[in-house]
C-alpha cells in the first residue's frame, strides 16, 4: 500500500550548532515535509512522487510557533491565506464563513488580529490551516494555549477531519492526547525512531501481567488466598476496605487468581492494568539514555 507521505534517509545539519536535550529532530522533519528547509541528504515523497512546491496545495500546516499578521483584519488575513493555498477567492469566502459561524466567531471579521486574543488568534489559525481541505495536516502541539473548552471543539474538529479521511500528523509531548487522539504513533529520539506501532498494541506488549483489586474484607486474608497465583504489590487497606495491585505468576491465569481472591473478601473491581503511553515514553527513553534525555513523540 502506497503512504501518502515517505521520509527515506533525511539528514540535516546545523553547523556546530548543537541541539537541545529537548533536539529530536521533529520540528526540523516538519520544517522539511513543508518546504521551509531543505534536507541535505535524503527525500521525502508525496503519494510517491519527490516533494514539489505542487505539494502545498495539499498539506496543511498547523505550527507550534502562532503568527499572524497582526496589523491586518482578520478576514483580510484569512481570505489572503486561503488563496496562498490555491483557493479561489469566493469558494474560501464561503467556506470561512461557514467555519466563522461554527466558532461562533462572525463578529471578528473586521477585527484586526492584535485586538483577538492568543486563544482567538490560534482559532483563526486553525480555520486556515484545515480550510482548503488538505490531504495531509500536520499539527505540532494544537492544544497550547487553548482553554479546556475550546481544546474540546478543536479536538472534535480533528476526529472530523479524521473520519473525513485526511492524514493527520500529530506532533505533541501530551500522551494523553496521544492515547486519544492517535491510531499510530513514532517515537523520535535525537533524530532516531525508537518505538513505533499502533498505540493499542504497543500499549499491550508493554503490560506486566498486573491486575488491581479493590474489595471489602481482611488484608490478611486477601494475602494468604493469592497462593501460587499471584504476587502481591502496591496495597493499602482503610478499616476494610482494601486495594491492591497483584502480578500473575508464571503460568497462572486471571481466572484463577480471582477464583482464589473471591473465597474470601468481597470484590469490587477487578481490572488488568495496561501502561499509559506517558509511563511508556519514560521507560524506553530511558532504556536508551540512562541518564534521562528528554524526547518528542509524533505520529
Amino acid at each position: 500500500m502506497q503512504h501518502i507521505l515517505s521520509a527515506h534517509n533525511i539528514v540535516k545539519r546545523y553547523a556546530n550548532h548543537l541541539l537541545g536535550p529537548n533536539g529530536a529532530g521533529k520540528t526540523s522533519l516538519i520544517r522539511i515535509i513543508n518546504q521551509i528547509t531543505g534536507p541535505d541528504s535524503g527525500n521525502v515523497l508525496f503519494e510517491g512522487q519527490k516533494l514539489s512546491p505542487k505539494h502545498v496545495e495539499n498539506i496543511g500546516y498547523l505550527p507550534e510557533e502562532r503568527g499572524l499578521y497582526k496589523k491586518m483584519e482578520v478576514g483580510e488575513q484569512a481570505l489572503y491565506l486561503a488563496q496562498l493555498k490555491g483557493m479561489p477567492y469566493a469558494e474560501a469566502k464561503r467556506k470561512l464563513k461557514i467555519w466563522f459561524e461554527k466558532f461562533e466567531m462572525d463578529a471578528w471579521w473586521n477585527k484586526k488580529v492584535e485586538e483577538l486574543s492568543k486563544g482567538m488568534q490560534q482559532k483563526v489559525q486553525f480555520i486556515v490551516t484545515v480550510l482548503h481541505e488538505p490531504k495531509l495536516l500536520i499539527l505540532d502541539e494544537p492544544f497550547s494555549g487553548f482553554d479546556p473548552i475550546n481544546a474540546n471543539l478543536i479536538k472534535n474538529e480533528i476526529l472530523k477531519l479524521k473520519s473525513q479521511g485526511s492524514t493527520i500528523l500529530f506532533s505533541t509531548h501530551n500522551m494523553g492526547s496521544v492515547e486519544e487522539l492517535c491510531d499510530n504513533i513514532a517515537l523520535i529520539n535525537k533524530s532516531k525512531k525508537i518505538l513505533d506501532g499502533s498505540v493499542k498494541d504497543i500499549r499491550k506488549q508493554y503490560k506486566s501481567n498486573t491486575y488491581e483489586f479493590e474489595f471489602t474484607g481482611n488484608m490478611m486474608s486477601f494475602t494468604n488466598s493469592l497462593w501460587t497465583f499471584g504476587k502481591l504489590g502496591e496495597h493499602k487497606l482503610d478499616g476494610e476496605n482494601g486495594k491492591a495491585q497483584v502480578s500473575l505468576t508464571p503460568g497462572s491465569t486471571a481466572n484463577q487468581l480471582l477464583e482464589s481472591v473471591l473465597k474470601v473478601v468481597e470484590i469490587h473491581s477487578f481490572k488488568e492494568i495496561i501502561p499509559s503511553m506517558n509511563d511508556i515514553f519514560i521507560s524506553k527513553v530511558n532504556a536508551e539514555h540512562p541518564l534521562g534525555t528528554q524526547s518528542n513523540f509524533t505520529e
